[in-house]
């Protein structure tokens, strides 16, 4: 098996990204960074991944967010 030791995502499923978001900003904060409904209105992990699954787009912008927030994690 190949490993990816740069990709922080390898290994990550769109449920585990979208929870560690959600506990680590709340969604209000969340929708707040990335303005999409799913995050304001009636929030939950799995009307959001229902989204995201769907949104190329939106799902790219979680994954960037996810990618930033954790190396700032890791440098402080």
């Amino acid at each position: 098996m190949v490993t990816q030791p740069n990709n922080l995502l390898h290994g990550k499923t769109l449920e585990m990204v979208v929870t560690y978001l959600v506990d680590y900003y709340g969604w209000e904060k969340l929708y707040g960074l990335i303005r999409i409904n799913c995050f304001s209105n009636n929030p939950s992990v799995k009307s959001s991944l229902t989204f995201l699954r769907k949104t190329p787009w939106a799902r790219k912008k979680v994954e960037d967010l996810y990618i930033q927030t954790v190396s700032q994690d890791k440098k402080g």
